[in-house]
């Protein structure tokens, strides 16, 4: 059974493992190790050689870890705010990457050093992962020192990925708090693209929902639904209204990330379950699933139906993360639906979010046909010509934009 040290002992063993550098993976969401990051920015000299690997989530995550040394390293498939610098620096290297295309490359890298956030072990000595159980299963195995943060305020999980104790090289008992996340205020138009998409979901559906203010308006829009199913990366706290009120007979997902009353809800109830992403976001899983809605946001669609949901202003802002594979796996799903939805306009109606054409890479083809929710309406593309998508999209379009998105589709159309 290892040894409980301090962060600075751990951090000492952690280069005597690596003493010319080398590869670490790092829990993203509520797993993040943030008494870690902490101890490095106090320590910088400690992280020099050292590339980082994770699935950081903007918004959420917000340690720069390539940015502790000039002569660090990391390795992403999102890009926030925070990372930014390191990014033009090159030392974040960004790869355009989905969470099953993330999840196979972890879990055939071998790496140097892992460090896992973990609930205190049981009577038999096994830690759960938690809340946080999405990518660690896919690299633990392949990692030759691993150091275990156990934090009192991680929960042990009724039904998710343990590992004994004895596993690790190095325990360290932490306290930091863990990573949360909040929507904010829903705004009237979240709320509103909300209902909209609630409309779609019927009584048994499975649903998945993403991050964002319409991701969790949506979610709270299904609490007087029954027997649905959630299956999602990740839930955030609207979940316990749906848990009170037994909207869903049953919940898998890979994380959860909200506030300490969701992380405690969902560790007791026995209707919840945690998988790795290797299970969660599997098109093979989701294929299976009759009925399953993947419900997620945009920053823009063009009249070709093409979806951009990374970048902004001419930057890469995100990542196109579970997006894609929970869309397929709503178009393999007998009965299932493949929704987007967002804004019809922002910066006071002044920009269209639905667009002629999109001046960056698509997030979403127009081979793979969604239907949209904009505030003013649904947007149905699966099975439309290219003249019938464009229509549709102008009709959910701000009526202030429609006329210059009609003439512009016309221009369009007699070029091709």
């Amino acid at each position: 059974m290892p040894t409980s040290m301090t962060m600075d002992a751990a951090i000492d063993a952690l280069k005597s493992a690596v003493p010319n550098g080398g590869r670490v993976f790092v829990q993203g969401c509520a797993g993040e190790p943030l008494a870690l990051a902490q101890a490095l920015a106090r320590r910088p000299e400690a992280a020099t050689g050292l590339t980082f690997e994770g699935v950081w989530i903007p918004g959420v995550n917000r340690t720069d870890w390539a940015g502790l040394h000039a002569q660090a390293r990391a390795e992403a498939i999102f890009l926030a705010p925070e990372w930014r610098d390191s990014f033009r620096a090159g030392q974040l290297a960004f790869s355009p990457l989905t969470y099953t295309q993330v999840w196979r490359r972890l879990s055939e890298r071998p790496f140097d050093v892992g460090v896992f956030t973990i609930a205190p072990p049981d009577p038999g000595g096994r830690c759960s992962l938690g809340v946080a159980a999405d990518f660690s299963p896919a690299v633990f195995e392949r990692t030759r020192f691993r150091i275990g943060l156990t934090h009192a305020d991680m929960p042990a999980v009724r039904d998710g990925p343990t590992t004994p104790l004895d596993a690790f090289d190095v325990v360290v008992e932490v306290g930091t708090p863990l990573p949360g996340y909040g929507a904010g205020l829903i705004d009237p138009v979240s709320a509103a693209i909300a209902a909209r998409v609630a409309a779609l979901v019927p009584d048994d559906a499975t649903v998945q929902t993403g991050l964002g203010k319409i991701g969790v308006a949506t979610l709270a829009a299904l609490a007087d639904r029954r027997g649905l199913s959630i299956h999602s990366g990740m839930v955030t706290d609207p979940l316990i209204e749906l848990l009170d009120r037994d909207a869903v007979n049953a919940v898998t997902t890979g994380v959860a990330l909200g506030s300490s009353g969701l992380y405690a809800r969902v560790a007791e109830d026995a209707r919840v379950r945690f998988q790795p992403v290797g299970q969660t976001h599997a098109i093979s899983t989701l294929a299976a699933i009759p009925r399953f809605l993947a419900i997620n946001s945009a920053i823009e669609v063009d009249l070709f139906g093409q979806v951009n949901a990374e970048w902004m202003d001419g930057r890469q802002v995100s990542g196109a993360g579970g997006l894609i594979d929970f869309l397929r796996g709503a178009w393999a799903s007998d009965g299932g639906v493949p929704v987007i939805a967002l804004p019809a306009s922002a910066k006071g109606d002044a920009l269209s979010r639905i667009v002629p054409r999109l001046s960056c890479p698509p997030s979403v083809g127009r081979g793979d046909p969604v239907v949209i929710v904009t505030e003013h309406g649904t947007a149905d593309l699966r099975g439309l010509s290219i003249d019938a998508r464009a229509e549709a999209l102008i009709d959910v379009a701000a009526p202030s934009h429609r006329d210059r998105l009609a003439e512009d589709w016309s221009a369009m159309r007699r070029a091709m």
